[in-house]
């Protein structure tokens, strides 16, 4: 017969994780954060690289970034596809010695969280992920009108008052007692 974990028992093999994932990443060659939207990478390379050093491809389904003539710094399948167009890399300096290479990708699926860069990396628990606040203004016209209906019923029902759906019901059965007068109504129940 198999226990589920105490909560403390739970806590202990989540911070485990942790920082056994903390440690794989800080392996990594470089960083990234993700929103639900997109990917930001940044990678530390040596201050007197030009833009025109590197090799950088970004496509549908991979990624690749290099300097020119080296082996690649990531090279790779994506998780997931991205919007190639929407998708950029920009070279800044950070200090005398250091540049910062800067990779935006743009998800083509809004709605996924990604455990890694490329399929080879190590991958992240997707399921820890807090994402940030959203505004209902981020959000698309139909995912916004469904989001926007269930805060209503959800509303109502906190109010003891119907919701939507119960609001159509009843609505119906007015416009059918309205054209059917000669019908009683009086021990019809709902529900």
């Amino acid at each position: 017969m198999s226990t589920s974990p105490t909560p403390e028992e739970r806590e202990k093999k989540d911070a485990e994780a942790k920082a056994k994932e903390d440690e794989e990443q800080s392996k990594l060659p470089y960083k990234w954060t993700q929103t639900i939207g997109d990917l930001d990478v940044t990678l530390p390379v040596p201050s007197n690289l030009k833009g025109k050093d590197f090799d950088v491809v970004i496509s549908k389904t991979k990624l690749k970034v290099g300097m020119k003539g080296q082996t690649p710094i990531i090279d790779g399948d994506l998780p997931q596809p991205i919007h190639p167009d929407e998708s950029t890399w920009t070279l800044s300096t950070s200090s005398p010695t250091t540049k910062t290479m800067e990779i935006h990708l743009d998800k083509s699926n809004k709605m996924e969280w990604w455990p890694h860069i490329i399929t080879s990396a190590p991958k992240i628990d997707t399921s820890k992920i807090t994402p940030e606040n959203s505004k209902l203004s981020d959000l698309d016209g139909e995912t916004r009108g469904m989001v926007e209906k269930m805060m209503y019923d959800q509303r109502q029902k906190e109010m003891g008052k119907p919701t939507s759906e119960e609001e159509k019901k009843m609505e119906m059965l007015r416009k059918f007692q309205a054209q059917h007068p000669e019908m009683d109504f009086s021990k019809a129940k709902m529900g």
